[in-house]
């Protein structure tokens, strides 16, 4: 039986999944209403840019919100109230009537963000206590799947009811969908998830989870290389209207095209990364996706179109890869006790570093060609590429120094079906794109982009 059918007839699993194909269209319509509402409300596009840079910035405080997270007993109630708490917040927007309520609007967004990083760090928790550990990647790779499809047609839904009834439409649209996520994740029956009482400051308890990652050796190569792709998808992501403009010759609005293509590559890239994940070993797998990533850098350099198609393929199918994998490994390795806390942690070292490569890729725009930046982008790819496929030494642990008590038994409909394999958020979307813009982290079931975009 394959992955795929084993996911279909897994009942924890097609909950979960329902949740983020639910929510990733609310989420999807409303992070392009947003910044529309802003601009419409004040005229002001710097204004609207904020929408973005405050939806992401509570990732910086990952590893302290994860490890509040840790200390709750119950984190399926931590998931479902995340939603039903943001759906009530994003109600208050129906409040909103001129420029002198945008920071209304602003203060839901920074809230948005937390939801996205608890609900996320509660997940990491709760799935792999919920679904057989060799069906994680396939899950992980079908949400991805699920949330970059939504990100193809719900923002012009979102663009259009916000243009027929005004952004608070979009406001009721989003929170009927956190509302019905919160109750697809009351259907979730994970099994019994380690809880361990803790006295330690608050401090001490977020560098555990900085020192429990830095142990895990494979982990930790993975997380890195990562770090440094994604930087390097931000930094390429802005190169997207230049090749357009100076290579492609054509105009701006061409850019839609080329983002509808890569998120294509996305969806296929979800479907496969499950079945792949089986067959190779973690670093190699994302030492694989990176090295395919370099390809499709240096592909977008050359001015054809059939050529930067399949480039936008590549990068849309390769970046998924890597965090989905990133993801797998966390809810497999981790004690169930410190999820929170190293998830939040990934995902501060998985996000951020594209913010900062599309600042550093805006700069360099106005002083060198994009294909010289496409051209470094894609060395640093490689190397990152290569570090990454090294062989673990014999002699290396894996996990040396890693808490050896392993994550309980989950309730698994399907798990007397389990093929032996090498194993691999409810808000949708680590994402994948080319650039990390204006969509939130990894919360698996309302999240935008986890991955950059373009």
């Amino acid at each position: 039986m394959t992955g795929l059918t084993r996911v279909a007839r897994n009942r924890n699993a097609t909950a979960y999944l329902a949740a983020v194909l639910v929510s990733s269209f609310g989420t999807s319509a409303m992070m392009l209403a947003a910044g529309i509402w802003v601009m419409s409300l004040t005229g002001s596009s710097s204004l609207a840019a904020w929408v973005g840079f405050l939806l992401w910035s509570p990732t910086l405080a990952g590893p302290v919100l994860g490890a509040i997270v840790d200390r709750a007993r119950d984190r399926r109630r931590v998931m479902i109230g995340a939603n039903a708490v943001m759906g009530l917040l994003l109600l208050l927007l129906l409040t909103v009537e001129d420029r002198t309520d945008v920071w209304l609007i602003f203060a839901v967004m920074v809230a948005y963000g937390i939801s996205f990083v608890v609900s996320d760090a509660a997940e990491t928790a709760v799935l792999p206590a919920a679904i057989a550990t060799d069906l994680l990647g396939d899950v992980n790779g079908l949400r991805m799947s699920a949330s970059e499809g939504m990100k193809l047609a719900a923002p012009l839904i979102g663009a259009g009811l916000f243009t027929w009834l005004g952004g608070a439409s979009v406001a009721v649209l989003d929170a009927v969908t956190f509302f019905a996520a919160a109750a697809l994740c009351l259907l979730l029956r994970p099994g019994p998830i380690v809880h361990t009482p803790e006295t330690t400051p608050w401090r001490q308890r977020t560098v555990e989870g900085v020192r429990l990652l830095w142990k895990h050796r494979e982990l930790r190569r993975i997380v890195f290389s990562a770090t440094a792709v994604m930087a390097v998808g931000g930094l390429a992501g802005t190169t997207i209207y230049a090749v357009v403009d100076d290579g492609l010759h054509r105009t701006p609005a061409f850019v839609g095209v080329l983002s509808a293509v890569q998120g294509a590559g996305s969806v296929i890239g979800g479907l496969l990364a499950g079945p792949l994940q089986r067959r190779f070993r973690p670093h190699v797998f994302v030492g694989a996706a990176i090295a395919a990533f370099a390809a499709g850098a240096v592909l977008r350099a050359v001015p054809s179109l059939p050529v930067v198609a399949v480039s936008s393929v590549l990068i849309g199918v390769t970046l998924p890869w890597v965090l989905i994998a990133v993801a797998t490994r966390v809810q497999s390795d981790i004690p169930a006790a410190y999820l929170g806390r190293v998830s939040g942690t990934v995902a501060l070292l998985t996000f951020a570093p594209g913010a900062v490569g599309q600042a550093a890729g805006a700069s360099l725009l106005a002083l060198t060609d994009y294909r010289l930046i496409l051209a470094a982008g894609a060395t640093v790819a490689a190397v990152t590429a290569a570090l990454c496929l090294r062989p673990l030494h014999s002699h290396e642990s894996p996990r040396d120094g890693v808490p050896t008590t392993p994550n309980p038994a989950h309730h698994d409909e399907s798990s007397r079906h389990a093929v032996t394999a090498a194993p691999n958020s409810v808000r949708g979307d680590e994402s994948s794109r080319d650039a990390v813009t204006t969509t939130p982290p990894s919360s698996a079931a309302h999240r935008e982009d986890s991955s950059p975009d373009e």
